[in-house]
């Protein structure tokens, strides 16, 4: 049955402007049908758009799959669907009907389509009801309907909630659609068919194509999984890959800061099985906003799947930030439950001065268009007695924003070394220091009246 499913999520939908992910793709194969037994319902639309040729080409499509499916199942059209797989024919209009039951016969199977003669409406509940009634529960066979329609639905309930319980009980659902007098609704089959759509759904516009895409589609079920897959993941500029967790299936490598590939040898061909790999990245622009967070992603089989996996979209909110000196480029790395130890490089490193490091971070709230703040952090060490010696003084100009309203601006990475020969705080060296910031801030020039700008620590 080749690759049956494909996903991609994130693990969380807002983020803040220097913010993470954890992202997960996933493929589920299964194994041809000689080794996967599948009960298959074809569901057959003839309501009254399609009398005359419409009808006539569908039979033939509905014929073909069938042939394809018996030579499919035991090497050989000998007239029975083999290795334990069964098909069953329902046709729908106004209302549905069971053409047959889930059968071997090849002439069987062939002759209820043939039976079939146009008139009526459309009904696409029913006809779903009626094939899903078709299945064993306790049978361990994978279960598939196949649709097929030339129009709208036009009467019973809605059909999307009995689709979407049908996928539920694990039952793919593939759609095949002909685009009649009275219109298509191609979103409608998007919705009741498995995902992804490009595998599980197909539509055209000429008679010509239909038994081509009932071919194609038989083809597709009764094939076996996947093999020497690839994988290739590339995030969109604003994002970078910064770590990825090795995957139980195949193996992964990062190509460069915004591109990984993931390579499996096999998937799917001895039984029906699934791989997942999570990797994380870090958002890199300024820029606020609902982004997507892959550019693209291509798949590869030598079975020749078509998958596509889903685009997840991240709000991400930014304030306004300012670095007034370089900050460190941290280094993520992840030790496993089971480890006792790592060993991590963590590359080069220089000495600036000799003495303790103080980072001190702030936000200078509401800062309104157009205007400069000079902000001064003032950093005095504390003795025994209270007393404060001064310990240094930074001031920055924060330059001014466009955005549209007043904005929060992030202060990061105001560096202060403090040697240890200045310690007042008594005892041996590295004895615990005490020290004390203040923070002050005021606007340089304006073109609009605006609060003042106020410090949060």
């Amino acid at each position: 049955m080749g690759i049956t499913n494909s996903n991609k999520v994130i693990n969380q939908d807002r983020i803040d402007c220097d913010g993470s992910l954890r992202v997960t793709l996933a493929i589920t194969a299964a194994p041809d049908i000689i080794s996967n037994p599948t009960d298959i319902v074809l569901v057959l639309d003839r309501s009254g758009s399609m009398a005359g040729e419409p009808l006539s080409a569908m039979k033939i499509g509905a014929k073909t799959f069938i042939d394809i499916i018996d030579e499919a199942t035991d090497s050989s059209k000998d007239g029975q669907i083999g290795s334990g797989s069964r098909m069953g024919v329902v046709s729908f209009s106004s209302t549905a009907v069971a053409d047959t039951q889930l059968i071997t016969s090849v002439d069987a199977l062939k002759n209820a389509v043939d039976g079939l003669s146009a008139g009526g409406s459309t009904n696409h509940a029913d006809a779903f009801t009626k094939a899903m009634e078709l299945f064993e529960p306790a049978s361990s066979n994978a279960k598939v309907i196949v649709l097929f329609t030339d129009g709208n639905t036009t009467a019973g309930a809605p059909p999307a909630p009995v689709a979407a319980a049908a996928r539920a009980q694990g039952i793919t659902i593939y759609c095949i659609g002909l685009i009649g007098s009275d219109g298509l609704d191609i979103d409608a089959l998007n919705n009741w068919a498995t995902d992804p759509d490009t595998s599980h759904v197909a539509v055209t516009p000429d008679l010509a194509d239909l038994e081509e895409l009932f071919a194609e589609l038989a083809a597709n079920i009764s094939k076996a999984g996947a093999t020497n897959i690839q994988i290739k993941e590339m995030v969109t500029p604003d994002f970078v890959i910064t770590s990825i967790l090795p995957p139980a299936k195949g193996t992964a490598e990062q190509l460069d800061d915004h591109t990984l590939r993931w390579k499996i040898q096999e998937l799917g061909v001895t039984l029906s099985e699934s791989a997942v790999l999570e990797f994380f990245v870090r958002h890199m622009g300024q820029e606020p906003g609902l982004k997507l967070v892959n550019e693209s992603i291509t798949y590869s089989d030598n079975e020749g799947n078509v998958v596509t996996f889903p685009e997840p979209k991240v709000e991400v909110d930014c304030d306004v930030v300012v670095h007034p000196e370089e900050c460190p480029v941290p280094i993520q790395f992840t030790v496993e439950g089971c480890e006792d130890s790592l060993l991590v490089d963590l590359g080069d490193t220089y000495l600036e001065s000799q003495g303790r490091i103080i980072q001190v971070d702030a936000t200078v709230k509401q800062v309104c268009p157009h205007t400069r703040v000079a902000l001064a952090v003032i950093l005095t060490e504390v003795d025994t007695d209270g007393m404060e010696y001064q310990r240094g003084m930074k001031a920055v100009t924060l330059p001014a924003h466009d955005f549209p309203g007043c904005r929060d601006i992030q202060v990061k990475c105001i560096k202060f070394v403090v040697p240890e020969d200045l310690s007042v705080s008594g005892g041996s060296l590295c004895s615990p220091r005490n020290f004390k910031a203040r923070l002050i801030a005021h606007s340089i020039d304006t073109d609009y009246r605006c609060c003042e700008a106020v410090i949060s620590p």
